[in-house]
């Protein structure tokens, strides 16, 4: 699971936490168990996070 969190202050760039999201994905290769898809979920909020990030700092 990822060890940054985005409640954790500290935002990881979109592509390494898209990194992250392919390689569960890529791990898996079929239904998510329940704490996958937790892992998941946290990963997507975290990606959210960072494009939000990214696009704030580009404006």
């Amino acid at each position: 699971m990822s060890s940054t969190s985005p409640s954790s202050g500290a935002v990881r760039p979109a592509a390494v936490v898209n990194a992250d999201i392919r390689a569960l994905l890529e791990r898996t290769r079929r239904r998510l168990s329940d704490v996958e898809r937790a892992e998941y979920e946290l990963l997507l909020l975290e990606y959210a996070a960072a494009v939000r990030g990214e696009v704030t700092t580009a404006a």
